[in-house]
């Protein structure tokens, strides 16, 4: 995994190969950030990662000068390794080990941008609680998004706040806001 942009650009980082994820790949996390510097100044932004896994696009916002982010996974191989990096690369990134779903429902910090990368095969009724969660909890700041990658065959146009899908390769970017 590569740290693509910021004070950290070119940045190659080795994940511990047990850990159980599949890190979002470099095109299309340069897709998404370059949407995202479209919108949004990062040094003013409060981010929220979900299902993190290795930190990737924790370490992207972070590297990119980020200076609120907390990243969310039950594994504590996961939590472990981006608290590692974290602290070698003064990232500042905060951890928490829950199930996400555990952490949403009791959650009650606003953020600007949520980005969460479940497991490509959860069931689509999981999938669909995620933003049913975000918004029942008011969660979004003004002009907040939550972005959710899947694979490109699961479909989440039809969810409240829908707004956009972006797709690069195998995996698709859903995007909601209100």
């Amino acid at each position: 995994m590569r740290i693509i942009s910021g004070k950290h650009k070119g940045r190659h980082l080795m994940a511990p190969k047990s850990l159980p994820v599949r890190p979002t790949k470099d095109m299309a996390k340069e897709a998404l950030f370059n949407i995202l510097s479209n919108r949004y100044y990062f040094p003013e932004l409060k981010i929220l990662d979900l299902f993190a896994g290795t930190g990737n696009i924790s370490f992207e916002f972070a590297s990119r000068e980020v200076a609120e982010i907390k990243a969310v996974d039950i594994d504590m191989g996961c939590i472990t390794y981006i608290d590692k990096i974290s602290t070698q690369l003064e990232l500042g990134i905060t951890t928490v080990k829950n199930d996400v779903f555990s952490f949403l429902s009791k959650n009650t910090e606003q953020y600007d941008i949520i980005f969460a990368d479940p497991f490509y095969d959860m069931d689509e009724a999981d999938f669909a609680k995620i933003p049913e969660l975000v918004f029942a909890n008011n969660m979004l700041l003004d002009e907040g998004t939550l972005i959710i990658e899947h694979s490109k065959r699961t479909s989440l146009n039809k969810l409240p706040y829908f707004t956009e899908q972006r797709k690069y390769g195998g995996s698709a970017f859903s995007f909601f806001g209100s």
